[in-house]
């Protein structure tokens, strides 16, 4: 009976619920996404540059790396291993061995003095300028905002060349420098080595701080001054308590840039470090791949690359800490000025000696030294145009002058050919990049294109370089040897600018919507079509920015084509340095004038097509 009951009062048992409903429904899932993302090529475009950057950056980088773990041709002996196995030899040479010190270790301190002192250089000059220029009212400040930018738009080793020309002696043999000449020679440390690098490099990037710098203070609002100083406090206190720490994620970027730009700086430290044998990291890694070591190269490029890759983050990281510095004021209040008053006339004195001292003055040294036969002799009979357009000179090397020298303008058409296809792909693949980050459905494919395109910016230029070289020195599977060819200076160049070129398009992709487009697919345009009749007329101007400033920056780059470059590609910036190995100061100094004048009036037309305003930040 009770048994009876409980049977009574149990729930019948039920059926488990099938889990087909489920399952077809995630399939139902799974198949639609797929449909979306087969019916638009964006994700298929995404894989295939994926693929190709996969290639172009992450390849050579890995390649270069393990160059440092496995045994290279002749290194078999030393290494006490067969070719191709792996090893630690290169490490220990580089790290522990008794000549460590003078392969990586005395560089790596060389190259960090420099880029601290440069930082410190370049924030006291820079910083004082920038604040003269934003919110004092010295006399031509507005020409002063674009004429103080000039020394970034210049090649640095520019002012290495000029340098020379004045301070150098002879007991490195070669001509003797306008002082000597004069009858003063000016001792090494003065002539050559940290000093002239420090300063050099400190004039050449100066403007970076200014950029930054200038456009935090140009958005400060400075009633939080007013506030301050109507509380009882002085100037020094509203600059320690108020400027400074507001301006302070800026300073940190600036920094942070200088730094890296100053680890991987090539030509500066070549032509006033190599006379006295003076390495930092970037000529150590030239002479090791210009020797065949190729093992102690890639333990050299790896630790450039990772101070790179230490500075970058570390500007990242405080970009990100930036929303803490957020200020809300009026528009009005940011553009009051400071009036100096009495002082007006010797502060725009200071910015105008500033001028002569980074700009105006170098270059006329380098077009005076082109037109003397003999250096520091300025009497009437001593001038000369030879040296331009003049035959048979003494210099047997080079015996016609540069504008007559058919190496003249065979390496200005390889400048302008290679750097020009390197540069409209980087601007056709920035604007490609921009298209998959912002519309691919598949956020793997986004994130990955966003941040491998980043990762040349981490790697600086000479380093690269080796690490191309370290690739496509010999055939790999199909892909042949390229180096010697300008296939390799044309990837190489391509890649190296894409941070650049990506972000350009990532941005102008952000702020177009997808209705004109849509509206094309609904008249029933296809992709390809889409793309070049309604995206990339729209986005002209960032494809522009892509194709521009990459072109800009190859046309006086050197760091990167130096290891690359050979005689049958030679470009202007490696001409100019062979002119420089061979003495002929007068030719070297004009074939860099040309250098000068191709990326001034670049970048001056840049910014007149584009309507915009380097000294408002284009190059920061």
């Amino acid at each position: 009976m009770t048994s009876t009951l409980i049977e009574a009062e149990s729930p019948p048992p039920q059926k488990e619920p099938t889990k087909e409903p489920a399952k077809r429904r995630v399939g139902s899932s799974i198949r639609y996404r797929l449909k979306v993302i087969l019916r638009e090529p964006t994700t298929i475009i995404g894989i295939l540059g994926i693929l190709l950057f996969l290639y172009l950056i992450i390849a050579p980088v890995i390649s270069l790396l393990a160059d440092a773990f496995f045994v290279g041709q002749g290194d078999a002996h030393k290494a006490g291993a067969p070719v191709g196995s792996f090893t630690t030899y290169y490490l220990w040479r580089t790290f522990r061995s008794p000549i460590a010190y003078s392969m990586l270790w005395g560089p790596l301190l060389n190259t960090v003095t420099i880029a601290v002192s440069v930082i410190i250089l370049s924030v006291l000059v820079g910083g004082t300028a920038a604040w003269l220029l934003s919110r004092t009212n010295i006399f031509a400040r507005r020409w002063f905002a674009t004429a103080l930018i000039v020394p970034y738009m210049l090649p640095a080793w520019t002012f290495a060349l000029a340098w020379t020309t004045i301070f150098k002696n002879r007991t490195v043999g070669g001509q003797q420098g306008w002082l000597e000449a004069l009858g003063w020679s000016p001792p090494n440390w003065l002539a050559y080595g940290r000093l002239p690098i420090i300063l050099i490099l400190a004039v050449h990037l100066c403007p970076f701080v200014i950029m930054l710098f200038g456009s935090a203070l140009r958005n400060l609002d400075s009633q939080l001054e007013d506030s301050a100083m109507m509380l009882g406090a002085n100037r020094f206190t509203v600059m320690v308590k108020i400027v400074i720490p507001l301006m302070r994620p800026s300073l940190i970027s600036a920094t942070t840039l200088i730094f890296a730009k100053t680890i991987g700086e090539f030509g500066v430290a070549y032509v006033l470090g190599l006379p006295v044998h003076f390495d930092v990291l970037s000529t150590t890694l030239y002479r090791s791949v210009s020797s065949h070591q190729g093992g102690i190269a890639a333990v050299v490029a790896g630790v450039i690359v990772l101070i790179g890759a230490i500075a970058v983050w570390t500007d990242t990281h405080f970009l990100k800490e930036a929303k803490r510095f957020v200020t809300v004021g009026s528009k009005g209040s940011m553009d009051r000025t400071t009036d100096l008053g009495r002082w007006r006339g010797l502060a725009t004195a200071g910015a105008g000696l500033f001028f002569v001292l980074s700009v105006a003055g170098p270059l006329l040294v380098l077009f005076l030294s082109t037109v003397m036969k003999l250096p520091g002799n300025f009497k009437p009979s001593n001038f000369t145009l030879d040296y331009w357009i003049g035959t048979d000179l003494p210099t047997i090397a080079f015996p016609n002058g540069v504008l007559r020298s058919p190496e003249l303008w065979a390496a200005t058409w390889n400048s302008l050919w290679i750097v020009g296809i390197a540069a409209l792909s980087a601007g056709i693949l920035g604007v490609l990049v921009g298209y998959i980050v912002v519309r691919s459905p598949v956020r793997f494919v986004s994130n990955f294109i966003r941040q491998v395109t980043f990762l040349p910016y981490l790697v600086p230029g000479i380093a690269f370089a080796a690490a191309y070289l370290s690739l496509f020195a010999v055939q790999r599977g199909p892909i042949p040897a390229l180096y010697g060819t300008a296939m390799i200076l044309i990837l190489a160049l391509m890649s190296e600018q894409m941070p650049y070129a990506s972000r350009a398009g990532i941005s102008a992709m952000t702020q177009l919507g997808r209705d004109p487009e849509e509206a094309a697919q609904i008249s029933g345009a296809g992709w390809f079509t889409r793309m070049t009749k309604v995206v990339l007329p729209i986005q002209r101007g960032a494809l522009a920015t892509g194709i521009l400033m990459p072109f800009i920056s190859g046309i006086k780059g050197l760091s990167l084509i130096v290891l690359l470059a050979v005689p049958g590609t030679n470009m202007l910036p490696t001409f100019s340095l062979q002119l420089v190995d061979y003495g002929y100061t007068q030719a070297s100094n004009a074939v860099i004038l040309v250098i000068c004048a191709l990326a001034f009036f670049g970048t001056y037309f840049t910014q007149k097509l584009l309507k915009t305003d380097l000294a408002k930040g284009l190059g920061a």
